[in-house]
């Protein structure tokens, strides 16, 4: 649990402000093309800034492939050595973490897909695990960085789902994987027609075939909308609560510094937030798993109009 940051000057001794301690803390360790022209990592904001978008977010992709291979190695070491009976020590973890997820995907899907529920547990324990990164203390890794390094100024951020990059990776992965189960059990043509043909069911007799053209245009943009929003709002409901919890953490690391009175009540404050914290990681761990379900859910769902 985040029990004790590191101290910040609460001023500018040292030549380091809160403000700077805030935005190191935020920044990723970016590699990329410099303002030179030669490749390598940024030293300032502003160079990772430069770098655009093919600059890779070092420290995010480490700690998220990391942390998959770490979930992958401990639910593997207890498929090997799983034993009948109670189970004991993580494989009581496992089999709860396992039936958990197996109800969870039983009550929301009810489709015959042998991939669901394995990926459903494997997006559960990956993003839960990323989340809980955000209780370290929020200076321990940063420290450690720059004495690996050298640099005083590295930057290194803990945990990857406060970058969008990592989760909305996640949510448009979720969201190819929709578009093909969708043309796959519906077929490319019920596929553009469960876009163009609803909300509002197009006539081609009499009168309404003069409307028809109009109706699919503004069934298609509706539906279009619908469907972009659906990865977009997934990927940025989980960066946007772990973000501002992060975020809280480091403003509550920064009043350490400030003096005994407050740093006192910064250490209480951040461990009531902490504790807090434990819920909002899991819910928003189960809240994307979910979520990643009843899409999977409806790609599956064929209209009745369509299985005739």
């Amino acid at each position: 649990m985040a029990a004790e940051h590191g101290v910040v000057e609460a001023g500018h001794a040292g030549g380091v402000t809160i403000t700077d301690y805030i935005r190191h803390h935020l920044q990723n360790l970016c590699y990329g093309q410099l303002p030179d022209g030669t490749w390598g990592f940024a030293h300032t904001s502003k160079e990772a800034a430069d770098m655009g978008f093919w600059a890779v977010h070092v420290d995010s992709l480490a700690w998220s492939v990391g942390l998959a291979l770490l979930f992958s190695l401990l639910f593997l070491r207890v498929a090997r050595n799983v034993q009948a009976g109670v189970p004991k020590g993580f494989q009581s973890f496992v089999e709860l973490a396992v039936e958990f997820i197996d109800k969870t995907v039983r009550d929301t899907f009810h489709y015959n897909n042998r991939m669901i529920a394995p990926m459903a547990l494997m997006v559960f324990c990956w993003v839960f695990l990323m989340n809980t990164m955000d209780l370290f203390p929020v200076d321990w890794f940063p420290e450690a960085a720059k004495a690996v390094s050298g640099n005083e100024h590295a930057f290194f951020k803990v945990v990857p789902t406060t970058d969008p990059n990592i989760t909305l990776g996640m949510s448009f992965t979720v969201f190819a994987l929709m578009i093909f189960f969708s043309i796959q059990r519906k077929g490319f043509i019920g596929f553009i027609k469960e876009l163009t043909f609803h909300p509002f069911h197009p006539t081609f007799h009499g009168i309404g075939l003069i409307f028809a053209p109009l109706l699919i245009v503004i069934n298609f943009m509706l539906e279009t909308v619908s469907l972009i929003a659906k990865p977009i709002s997934l990927g940025l409901r989980l960066f946007g609560n772990m973000y501002a919890g992060e975020m809280i953490f480091i403003l509550i690391a920064a009043m350490y510094g400030a003096g005994l009175l407050l740093g006192t009540f910064a250490g209480a404050l951040q461990l009531v937030w902490a504790i807090f914290h434990i819920l909002v990681i899991a819910l928003q761990a189960f809240v994307f798993t979910v979520l990643t379900v009843v899409y999977m859910a409806m790609a599956h769902d064929v209209p009745d109009e369509q299985q005739h």
